[in-house]
């Protein structure tokens, strides 16, 4: 049969997906055991659950961080707008119609982005500087310039690993940048100020809404870098040639990540026994 598919032509046309249906079940499989596993462990309701996700890989300083009345949000300002400029890059190369775009942007671009790092490195540094006595530090730092640099940070992020990880992840992939101009990159900046804008109108629902999306957007980036290390450990990367061919890498990936959160959440909880997050009396 398979021969007088070739003769005739038409197994040129067949597309025969990379996983088998065993693979993809058993991919499915484990990560609705590890998901159940953290959910159910988890506080309830859904900003208890991106507490549980921001527990795992933000020190929730509850001074460094906005509040939802007596609530504080999943992740500090700095996170918080680490993982909002993740999602608005990832977002803004999807409306470009470059999600197959596997090169990072030009060289000039890309020592702008670098720059974004750079700042919230330096804003990083700074306040850490804060926390430790007779310490000397440059300036006073404030949760919106934590928030600023933060998002700037996300925004770079986004922008140099997720074609890296189109290339991986696609047969396909498309050799173009997926930022190509500075006008795109001010597009960008000019939504990213819009979202700090909204964070800081200290509007209820909108810090509800956005400290559920920076949660995810933690979740997205660590199930990504988890399922570009399958991909490559396991030696099928650049397979995908349909969204079928998607599920096992991502849902491996989305595995290791909740494995990840869960076992942090635990060692975490096992010492701390509270769900909140660290109080730094006179931390600015």
């Amino acid at each position: 049969m398979t021969s007088e598919l070739a003769n005739t032509g038409v197994a040129d046309s067949v597309e025969i997906p990379f996983y088998s249906q065993r693979a993809i079940t058993l991919a499915l499989l484990s990560l609705a055991i590890i998901f159940g596993a953290w959910f159910f462990n988890a506080p309830p309701g859904l900003l208890g659950k991106a507490d549980a996700i921001g527990y795992a890989i933000c020190h929730r300083i509850d001074s460094r961080s906005f509040q939802i009345g007596n609530l504080q949000l999943p992740l500090c300002a700095r996170c918080t707008g680490i993982y909002l400029g993740v999602v608005l890059g990832a977002a803004a190369l999807l409306i470009m119609r470059r999600g197959r775009a596997g090169n990072i942007p030009p060289l000039r671009i890309v020592v702008v982005l670098i720059l974004f790092i750079v700042i919230m490195g330096v804003d990083g540094v700074n306040s850490y500087m804060t926390l430790i006595p007779r310490l000397p530090f440059l300036y006073q730092p404030q949760n919106w310039l934590r928030l600023v640099t933060g998002t700037l940070n996300g925004v770079a992020i986004a922008n140099l690993f997720f074609p890296m990880f189109t290339q991986t992840l696609w047969d396909d992939w498309r050799d173009e940048a997926g930022l190509q101009s500075f006008r795109e990159l001010g597009l960008i900046v000019l939504a990213a100020a819009v979202l700090i804008i909204l964070v800081l109108s200290g509007n209820e629902i909108v810090l509800y809404l956005f400290g559920l999306i920076s949660a995810a957007g933690v979740m997205v980036l660590l199930a990504c870098t988890m399922s570009m290390s399958f991909m490559l450990m396991t030696r099928s990367e650049n397979k995908a040639k349909s969204w079928r061919d998607v599920i096992v890498p991502f849902s491996t990936g989305l595995t290791i990540a909740f494995s990840v959160i869960l076992l942090i959440d635990v060692v975490r909880f096992t010492f701390t026994g509270t769900w909140g997050g660290f109080v730094i009396p006179g931390a600015f």
